[in-house]
């Protein structure tokens, strides 16, 4: 079975259950550090993408936001899964958040879906057969300027104790662009920036759950996908710059 078939059953099974609970609410919601919330639901939706994920591909690595991890007999496949993108938005009432998967081949993401459960949007990517909202093609945004771009970007979890906490680079970016938004959803930003809803993201302080699936989609609508200093190490060093070509140049200038 194709690997982005069994993607997408797992994103839809995951979404139908983000939807029950964001409807029923009255869930659990915990600490997991000082900024970072995990609920239930969590790790309810990451045990069930496991379960369909392994049913198909026993050999195949996990990596999971909530802690389910397996070398698998085929470590150089790796699906990379965040259950539940958007966690304190779902918490807290916000009705942003999804669900994303990954596939990683050798070190390269080669599958990648995206599904948001309350708006039924599910963006997905294979590597080199460009990327999809519900089945139809998208494209990145023309926008070629910063003045006239959307913007969005995000804080890391550690922003109460790291200098390193995004404001400085939201004061330049907020002196340069259109408008910039925070959306608390790194997986749904990247494919904003794909559909052309945003004409660009960048954040730091994110792990390969954060980025995987949405950076792979990005890419294969057309978008240049780097780490600050526009190399492709985004995944390793946690940061990522996603834009069309353009813009992407002006943003590393700024940023890197």
């Amino acid at each position: 079975m194709n690997p982005l078939d069994v993607a997408l059953e797992a994103a839809y099974a995951a979404g139908e259950l983000l939807r029950e609970g964001w409807r029923r609410g009255g869930f659990a919601v915990e600490q997991k550090s000082a900024q970072e919330l995990v609920t239930e639901y969590d790790r309810r939706c990451e045990a069930l993408i496991v379960d369909i994920l392994q049913k198909t591909f026993p050999a195949y690595a996990i990596l999971g936001e909530e802690g389910v991890a397996s070398k698998g007999t085929q470590a150089q496949v790796r699906w990379i899964i965040d259950p539940l993108d958007g966690t304190t938005n779902f918490a807290r009432g916000y009705p942003l958040f999804g669900v994303s998967i990954a596939l990683e081949h050798s070190g390269e993401v080669v599958v990648g879906v995206v599904y948001n459960p309350l708006a039924d949007e599910c963006f997905a990517a294979e590597k080199g057969a460009g990327a999809a909202l519900n089945q139809k093609p998208i494209c990145v945004a023309s926008t070629s300027s910063l003045a006239a771009a959307v913007v969005a970007s995000g804080f890391p979890y550690d922003a109460w104790t790291s200098a390193n906490d995004n404001t400085d680079l939201w004061r330049i970016m907020v002196k340069r662009a259109l408008t910039v938004r925070c959306d608390g959803a790194a997986a749904l930003d990247l494919c904003a920036v794909a559909c052309g809803r945003f004409d660009a993201y960048w954040e730091h302080g994110l792990a390969a759950w954060d980025i995987a699936a949405g950076a792979l989609i990005a890419q294969e609508a057309g978008a240049l996908v780097t780490d600050y200093r526009g190399g492709d190490a985004f995944l390793r060093r946690g940061e990522v710059i996603a834009a069309p070509a353009a813009l992407h140049a002006e943003i590393v200038a700024l940023l890197g």
